[in-house]
């Protein structure tokens, strides 16, 4: 059985990582600490573990094998770096890192100390992603050619663990990135993962639209990304993020190829859904995406002690992740610069 520290007491440790590590027969929350010490020391109370006022105290105990690092986006290299180099493996929520020097050094620490470096990129393993890569990967529809991904929600402000316009999402010294680096990296990700192709380049525009901070003023990250990915297998597509989709979450992806088009998680069908050249239609009713309203598993937690449990490299590993993150802080330049951005592999 693995001992596991949490990092950081939000959300998503509150609605992810403690209820699946629970559920996983091999994981034992030993401790967690969260800068809201008094948070730390309930959540701690609720799980018969010990609530530790810094990383450093929780890194610092022996009974501790794996963390996970839940704390905001400017601090996950700095604890990352941390625990590996405490001999810890890491499951590291995304975004990875705030720039591509602390992703590159983060999967050069884990090498470095013989640990495992795992990314939280959950979509892959919802079940109708891991069915449509097997469908595309038979050929279902041909050669892909076209793609749109999108996710959008109403903002995270709405269900972040200090909810309202204060949210650390919103502050730029914290988060650094908007919704490119929160929901836009998981489907940049995802569209790599389904094609098994790499994005060479991107034209993207980031912008605020709409949410404000407390003082009333549009926050300083951005709360819309659309993005055209360019894959060196010769596929383009669109990528949206979005903040502000009020109502319905969208979540799907629909890729059109040769000899037909897949949708996948659309809100009105099945999730997933094969219209071919032919006239046929082929329904696959896997199970549904989470959404903030509904948590499922993610089965990202059961993967990680999967990989510890028995020395195995992770199945979305730090290194892996690295061409995603790539292409999202390119998405960023090119916004920033007005620009059509190349990617080095």
């Amino acid at each position: 059985m693995k001992g596991i520290g949490i990092i950081g007491c939000g959300k998503i440790s509150q609605i992810r990582h403690i209820p699946e590590y629970l559920d996983n027969p091999s994981a034992r929350i030993v401790g967690v600490c969260d800068f809201n010490m008094e948070r730390a020391r309930q959540i701690a109370e609720q799980l018969g573990a010990k609530a530790y006022s810094s990383a450093e105290e929780l890194l610092a105990d022996p009974q501790i094998d794996a963390v996970s690092v839940c704390v905001a986006n400017n601090a996950h290299c700095e604890v990352t770096v941390k625990a590996l180099r405490a001999g810890k493996d890491v499951l590291c929520e995304k975004p990875m890192a705030t720039n591509i020097e602390e992703c590159e050094l983060m999967v050069r620490t884990a090498a470095e100390c013989g640990r495992k470096l795992m990314i939280g990129q959950n979509q892959r393993l919802a079940d109708a992603h891991v069915k449509a890569k097997e469908l595309l990967e038979q050929g279902a529809i041909g050669k892909v050619l076209t793609f749109r991904t999108a996710f959008g929600h109403s903002g995270p402000e709405s269900w972040s663990v200090d909810p309202g316009r204060g949210t650390w999402f919103f502050d730029r010294k914290k988060a650094v990135m908007g919704v490119m680096a929160d929901l836009g990296i998981h489907k940049t990700d995802l569209i790599q993962h389904l094609l098994g192709q790499k994005i060479v380049a991107t034209t993207a525009r980031l912008v605020t639209l709409d949410k404000k901070g407390p003082d009333g003023e549009l926050i300083g990250v951005d709360d819309n990304a659309i993005c055209i990915y360019e894959m060196d297998g010769g596929a383009i597509g669109t990528m949206t993020a979005s903040w502000t989709y009020y109502g319905a979450e969208d979540n799907s992806t629909v890729l059109y190829g040769t000899l037909g088009n897949m949708t996948v998680y659309d809100i009105d069908r099945a999730p997933i859904v094969i219209r071919r050249n032919d006239g046929s239609v082929t329904e696959y009713e896997v199970g549904q995406i989470q959404t903030n309203a509904n948590q499922t598993k993610s089965g990202i937690i059961d993967s990680f002690i999967d990989c510890l449990e028995n020395d195995t490299e992770p199945s979305i590993s730090g290194a892996d992740v690295l061409a995603a993150m790539k292409a999202v802080f390119a998405s960023i330049r090119s916004s920033e610069e007005g620009v059509r951005v190349t990617i080095d592999r």
